[in-house]
């Protein structure tokens, strides 16, 4: 089955570039002290706004601060925030959407009451009103993130369940008398993985994005520690004089998102039979 995946995936050129790129961001993430030219906090004013150049890849900040190098350590932030909000989205959505689809009945109807509920907010501006009340900071952000964004998942892995507990298979299960507990995570979960899988790749990228907006406005992760949100933040102001705080890390999050979007995108064509069918 591997095989068949790999083949699949090879022949997916976006989503294979689109994996690549990913992998690059991972390792640059992980190796980021070592290839960082410049300390991304040390200031220097006598060279404060300076454009592109030989010395400053990416040009200089209004503190004098190498832009590359903030860049750089901004992805390790921004994966960071995406990979554990993600998670924790996936653990609090999975784990209601398979109790929901098993359980049905009374346990059905209270956690898609709280479904409906959390939808009916919008996402953003519920993520702004609890930051508002907690302090910003990357933890934060992350929980925040995680715990609002599980609803969609959890209907939706309560829909593949509802699909599924009466087949033949899950039948038998429960005829043999095994717990029910065996029977979610031994042979639910595994049926209901590749379209966690997929939403969860979108989700990084979404993640991605609303820490970017957050630091944008000054709720997200706070200065000095350099995220692309707040390095725009400080570009906003020199927009007509400096491009270049602007341009490079709105260039970041364009590719890492549009990356994770493609990764998901593919992911999804070659794990669905009937898309595999029709590459083939």
């Amino acid at each position: 089955m591997f095989k068949i995946f790999w083949e699949r995936f090879k022949h997916n050129k976006l989503a294979f570039w689109g994996f690549v790129i990913i992998l690059l961001l991972t390792f640059q993430a992980c190796l980021v002290p070592f290839i960082a030219p410049y300390n991304p906090a040390q200031q220097n004013i006598s060279n404060r706004l300076s454009p592109p150049s030989c010395k400053h890849l990416l040009g200089t900040d209004e503190l004098g601060r190498d832009v590359f190098s903030r860049i750089l350590y901004g992805t390790r932030i921004s994966l960071s925030v995406g990979f554990v909000a993600v998670g924790v989205a996936v653990l609090v959505g999975t784990l209601l959407g398979l109790w929901a689809g098993f359980f049905g009945g009374w346990v059905d109807s209270l956690i898609m009451r709280l479904v409906d509920v959390m939808l009916c907010f919008p996402t953003f501006f519920l993520i702004l009103m609890v930051i508002a009340f907690l302090s910003p900071n990357i933890f934060t952000i992350m929980l925040v993130i995680g715990l609002t964004s599980w609803p969609g998942l959890a209907r939706m892995v309560r829909g593949e369940c509802l699909s599924m507990r009466e087949r033949e298979f899950i039948q038998a299960a429960k005829l043999v008398g095994l717990k029910n507990n065996r029977i979610i995570f031994v042979h639910l979960l595994p049926n209901v993985l590749t379209p966690i899988l997929v939403t969860a790749t979108f989700g990084i990228g979404s993640a991605i994005l609303t820490e970017s907006a957050l630091s944008f406005l000054g709720l997200g992760v706070q200065p000095p520690t350099p995220s692309w949100g707040n390095i725009l933040t400080a570009g906003k102001d020199y927009i007509h004089t400096a491009w270049w705080l602007s341009f490079f890390p709105g260039v970041a999050i364009l590719i890492t998102v549009l990356a994770y979007n493609l990764l998901g995108e593919g992911l999804r064509d070659i794990l669905d039979p009937k898309m595999g069918d029709k590459n083939e």
